[in-house]
């Protein structure tokens, strides 16, 4: 055990391995899979530090984090979280994402407009100094509730629910309001940058059109299809994409899009817009005649668009293009 008041170097957070269903048995601890960024807190005197899952800092794009956590009583403490930010009635990842931005006028504007918060899910070093990284998760977990009722109390500042009931959790899953649940062993210890948790996502499908598709980077066969949805004007908008296509198929399936190729494409929202990200090259798109449908696997949808790449589960030539509607993934 470290002295009091001493601090510790957290490299990396704990972790967690993806699997198809919650964990049965006895002791496991059930949490929300939070869409955030997940966030590292530490104190040291006045010195406050945010830092990222990739160990960037992040205490530049959320000032009103680093002074809600220096108002603290506490002086000295490591924590680990997720930072949101609530648009609504929901948290919105993209808000999150406008906080990274260059300008400082912009960081403060939005601090103050749309305030981010943070939620706890760990304690890895208690204010008195002592570091809990071995200690069970429910000896961390106390202690993490009782350092957040602590005053001053800020509505910033909270510890995220959890439960040792699977069924409950299972529920989360169902209602399908959560991204996912986190299962995390009730006795484990802090294992920092290893797999140690358990993630299990919500997974929801939608039948799509393809409005365009990307060649691969190295080659002139197809590298990703371009999906889309109707919106209520009936102009098909672009909402993702998916890669997961087999070797095997790539080349009959290039010959088929490349005889679907045409001027229409995405009437509404199209891809390859303006992006700090974006290359020449991933820009470039072929479109297509509206006349082919998918159905894609995917788990989380913002903003009207899928989150991350799809998975492709099987072509639909029983399904009309006009069917694919954006209701599917409100």
């Amino acid at each position: 055990m470290p002295p009091p008041n001493a601090m510790i170097n957290v490299s990396a957070p704990m972790e967690a391995r993806s699997a198809g269903r919650l964990p049965a048995g006895d002791g496991w601890w059930f949490e929300p899979k939070w869409d955030g960024f997940r966030c590292i807190g530490l104190r040291d005197g006045d010195e406050v530090v945010l830092q990222a899952k990739s160990g960037k800092p992040l205490g530049r794009y959320f000032p009103e984090v680093v002074a809600m956590l220096h108002g603290l009583r506490p002086t000295r403490f490591v924590v680990d979280g997720e930072l949101l930010v609530q648009d609504g009635r929901q948290f919105s990842f993209e808000a999150l994402q406008m906080r990274l931005h260059p300008a400082e006028t912009r960081i403060r504007r939005l601090a103050a407009e749309t305030p981010a918060s943070l939620t706890l899910f760990d304690m890895l070093l208690a204010p008195d100094g002592e570091d809990l990284r071995t200690r069970p998760l429910a000896q961390r977990r106390r202690l993490l509730e009782r350092f957040v009722d602590a005053p001053p109390e800020t509505p910033m500042l909270s510890v995220t629910p959890g439960t040792a009931d699977r069924a409950l959790a299972q529920t989360w899953l169902d209602e399908g309001k959560l991204e996912g649940v986190v299962a995390k062993r009730w006795d484990g210890p802090y294992l920092e940058g290893e797999r140690a948790m358990v993630k299990v996502k919500r997974i929801r499908t939608a039948d799509c059109v393809v409005g365009g598709f990307r060649y691969k980077t190295d080659g002139p066969l197809v590298g990703s299809l371009l999906l889309g949805l109707y919106n209520a004007q009936g102009l098909l908008d672009h909402v993702g994409f998916t890669s997961s296509l087999a070797a095997a198929d790539k080349p009959a399936l290039t010959k088929r899009l490349e005889s679907l190729a045409g001027e229409l494409g995405f009437t509404g929202d199209k891809p390859g817009g303006p992006s700090r990200w974006a290359t020449a090259r991933s820009t470039e798109w072929t479109p297509l005649r509206p006349e082919l449908v998918v159905e894609v696997s995917f788990d989380h949808v913002s903003g009207g668009r899928f989150r991350h790449g799809t998975r492709l589960l099987r072509f639909r030539p029983d399904k009309a293009p006009e069917q694919c509607r954006m209701e599917q993934i409100d």
